[in-house]
């Protein structure tokens, strides 16, 4: 019999199979695609961000899910870059609290890291695709069918984004067929649709940068880009959630100025220019202005400026949203992460039902419930 079995070589499974090589079980990670930690290497090409350096109960609070927190209070993100100065990948923390490998790349962590698995005696079987159960774990692999019997089994198959990577959840009836409750996957840290008007073209993968972006209560700063198919990027990320959920977004254009001193700015202008002249002396650029002009005609030029309101169509396809929320119910499992329905078989990763926003608290998610997973499991 197969000891300790890992399906799925991203993030999470990688380290539940370290938390089982760290406890002396023989350990095999079985992997669909060709090779290992395929969403996370994309993930890091433009700077991977592993954790934030944060006070632990402001981090575990930007989870929105009490489920995640013993996971988080254990490997948090001080153990996050312990971890990653030990593997040799030595981070550094940014103006915004935001932290980095040196090398700013995935890249030589996943090698650093595949070189101490395979060290500790974890074996990784490429190119096994996980097909369902049958009387066992049932793979399509390079060598024809085959169905593993282990004594203990970890899933880390990842959510419903970026299938192309191996993340195209349809591991979701199998587990359902077994009596495991899925709460449907839904889009997260995602962009939006806009139905653009023509001459908003001109400035299509272009930043605002610097606005205050404002849903009900909520006012976070961010960057976004304005796209052919409408708004994406960290701003936007940053309050997708409540926009999902059918919240309004208005933009502050000018954080950074008042009421008043905008007020006293557009005032001291000559009542005979055009609007364009008088909000480039503000100071507004280009995206920005053409934001203004597409959805602020009809308001004052103080209200277009300081409460622009952006008219949202529906989310992006699931498949274009760095991650997602729903997956495996915290119901469905026991508080170490294993399947009820399935003893000895045990879950994390964004399989799970939780949901945080990017800068860190992704990846430190996953580490974190694929580290608690790996324990649980080697002591089952």
């Amino acid at each position: 019999m197969l000891d300790a079995l890992v399906i799925g070589a991203g993030p999470a499974g990688l380290m539940a199979a370290e938390e089982l090589a760290k406890a002396g079980r023989r350990v095999v990670i079985c992997e669909g695609k060709s090779s290992p930690a395929r969403k996370f290497l994309m993930a890091g090409k433009s700077g991977l961000n592993v954790t934030k350096a944060q006070a632990l109960p402001a981090f575990i609070a930007a989870y929105q899910s009490p489920h995640m927190a013993p996971f988080l209070a254990e490997f948090g993100p001080e153990a996050v870059m312990d971890w990653c100065n030990q593997l040799g990948a030595d981070v550094f923390t940014g103006s915004s609290g935001r932290v980095f490998p040196k090398a700013m790349k995935a890249s030589p962590l996943v090698r650093a890291w595949m070189a101490r698995l395979a060290g500790m005696g974890v074996e990784l079987r490429s190119r096994w695709r996980w097909v369902g159960f049958d009387d066992g774990f049932a793979f399509d692999t390079p060598q024809g069918r085959t169905v593993l019997h282990p004594a203990v089994t970890v899933l880390a198959l990842g959510g419903a984004s970026w299938a192309r990577l191996g993340s195209d959840a349809a591991w979701v009836p199998w587990l359902a067929e077994k009596g495991v409750r899925i709460t449907p996957f839904q889009p997260a840290n995602m962009g939006f649709h806009v139905d653009w008007s023509p001459h908003m073209a001109k400035v299509f993968g272009q930043a605002v940068k610097g606005a205050a972006l404002c849903v009900d209560k909520r006012r976070e700063r961010g960057e976004f880009i304005i796209s052919s198919k409408g708004i994406e990027g960290g701003g936007i990320y940053a309050v997708s959630r409540d926009l999902r959920q059918g919240a309004a977004l208005q933009l502050d254009l000018m954080p950074d100025v008042s009421v008043d001193e905008v007020a006293q700015r557009l005032s001291a202008m000559r009542s005979s220019e055009t609007l364009v002249n008088r909000l480039r002396k503000l100071g507004l650029s280009a995206p920005a202005l053409a934001l203004v002009m597409e959805f602020g005609r009809a308001l004052s030029p103080l209200q277009a400026v300081k409460a622009l309101p952006i008219p949202l169509g529906p989310p992006r396809p699931m498949d274009e949203a760095i991650s997602v929320a729903g997956g495996v119910s915290f119901a469905s499992v026991t508080p170490d992460l294993e399947l009820r329905a399935l003893p000895k078989t045990f879950v994390c990763g964004e399989m799970l039902d939780w949901e945080a926003p990017t800068g860190g608290y992704l990846l430190t998610g996953c580490w974190a419930s694929g580290r608690w997973a790996g324990r649980a499991a080697a002591a089952a």
